[in-house]
């Protein structure tokens, strides 16, 4: 385990800072950071946040990119050198859901969603890491979800399931290199996921329970940043998320794969 990033002075790459976590993560880093390069596709949006943000000391640069794109993910690694910053953290939160059966959903936006949750944190972090000479942090966000075979989710959830995996795969391999990586497993959170991940035709998921399991974008975001500098390899912050993170990981599979059946069955 790497002996965990100091925030003070960091140099930071945030993607889907435009709003939400990847927005809250700009605020808590602003006081710390040195550089905050915002990436996201609105540019009114990223420009709000800059503003927000004018208080601090921080050099603030805004990128739009669209980093579903190979293009996008190009224009960010030029955007770096043009503006002649090295990143020695990188915050991969750029993500998206799709509500809905797996039949039925768009096969543009299952392969956006695979492209945001998977293909540009992948390959944005394999651009990144040779610029990021140790002390260096990468947090990458992903969700409880990840430890769920989850219905009318099931490309979500296994995205994020890919990203755990990656997260503590990476962690173990860069830190020699004194490169910490810190994996963030949020339960519910009100950001704009919701409204992106439900359909035109208004199709939702199944809600029950999520209540018990929410916490604001503030409380995730320091509790990722905390792991980050404590060298913590993945979290769910949250008692509750905490709690049934334990459970579903202790569960047997054909047990869970029961009650999730059940539950897909009252909707």
């Amino acid at each position: 385990m790497a002996n965990g990033f100091p925030l003070k002075n960091c140099r930071a790459v945030i993607t889907g800072a435009s709003s939400g976590l990847g927005a809250e993560f700009a605020r808590q880093l602003a006081p710390q950071a040195s550089t905050l390069v915002l990436v996201a596709r609105r540019a009114e949006a990223l420009e709000a946040v800059k503003s927000s943000l004018a208080a601090s000391k921080a050099h603030i640069l805004c990128c739009v990119a669209d980093l579903a794109t190979d293009a996008g993910r190009t224009n960010v690694l030029a955007f770096l050198d043009a503006n002649c910053v090295k990143p020695n953290l990188l915050i991969n939160n750029a993500g998206m859901g799709d509500y809905g059966s797996f039949a039925s959903s768009s096969a543009e936006k299952t392969r956006t969603q695979l492209e945001l949750n998977i293909t540009a944190l992948t390959m944005l972090t394999h651009a990144l890491l040779p610029l990021m000479q140790g002390p260096a942090g990468i947090v990458n966000v992903s969700s409880l979800a990840s430890t769920l075979p989850l219905p009318d989710l099931a490309v979500y959830a296994a995205s994020k399931a890919y990203v755990t995996s990656f997260s503590e795969a990476l962690a173990l391999e860069l830190a020699p290199k004194n490169i910490t990586v810190s994996c963030v497993c949020p339960g519910p959170t009100p950001t704009n996921f919701s409204q992106t991940a439900q359909r035109a035709d208004g199709t939702d998921t199944n809600r029950d329970g999520q209540a018990l399991l929410r916490i604001p974008p503030t409380q995730v975001v320091a509790r990722a940043l905390l792991a980050l500098q404590r060298g913590e390899v993945c979290v769910f912050p949250g008692l509750g998320v905490n709690i049934a993170s334990r459970v579903f990981r202790l569960l047997p599979r054909g047990l869970m794969r029961w009650l999730l059946r059940r539950r897909v069955g009252q909707q």
